[in-house]
């Protein structure tokens, strides 16, 4: 079967067309969805806000010049949505409400659950502690394959910008998590 492009979903999404909306939901809910949860680590948080992305693009796509992929725009309207609600809510939960993505056949091995689940707990800890714009940059970089150019098109800011939120958060990381481990193995 032959998917329709962004572009043509757009163009009949503007002419009135209800199917070419709901082709354009299917193909980047849970993009979204995941995003949202990555940086709200609340699932019912994370499905309203997915909502309140897609209004928006829904509102603001006849807005959209096509000079930027449309995944990237979309993906910018829920780092910004993403903002409001941290602002509304100043968050100070952390990520280990975030249910982790295991393989299945991994899942079985109890072992495997044990080292998976405490270094997915001092990951989550450590990204936790991270300032809202450094965690965004190593969500966009490391979960969603983003590259520089297209983090700094979605956030706003530069290149070197979104280098220097990235190697900084790294940096903080890794202090984090040494410490933890020489805590745990102390």
């Amino acid at each position: 079967m032959f998917e329709r492009s962004d572009e043509k979903l757009i163009k009949q999404v503007l002419s009135g067309k209800k199917s070419a909306w709901i082709c354009i939901v299917k193909r980047y809910e849970k993009q979204v969805y995941n995003y949202a949860l990555r940086m709200i680590n609340d699932p019912e948080d994370a499905q309203d806000l997915m909502q309140d992305v897609f209004v928006a693009v829904f509102k603001s796509l006849s807005s959209f010049k096509g000079d930027c992929p449309f995944k990237g725009w979309i993906l910018k309207i829920a780092y910004y949505r993403c903002v409001e609600f941290y602002r509304r809510k100043k968050i100070t939960q952390s990520l280990d409400d975030v249910p982790e993505q295991v393989e299945e056949d991994k899942q079985t091995c109890p072992e495997f659950k044990v080292v998976y689940q405490q270094q997915g707990s001092a990951l989550n800890e450590a990204m936790a502690k991270l300032p809202v714009e450094q965690k965004v940059v190593v969500e966009m970089k490391f979960f969603q394959q983003a590259t520089f150019e297209e983090i700094a098109f979605q956030l706003g800011i530069s290149v070197n910008t979104a280098k220097s939120r990235m190697y900084s958060a790294l940096d903080k990381l890794k202090g984090t998590l040494e410490h933890t481990l020489e805590v745990e193995y102390a």
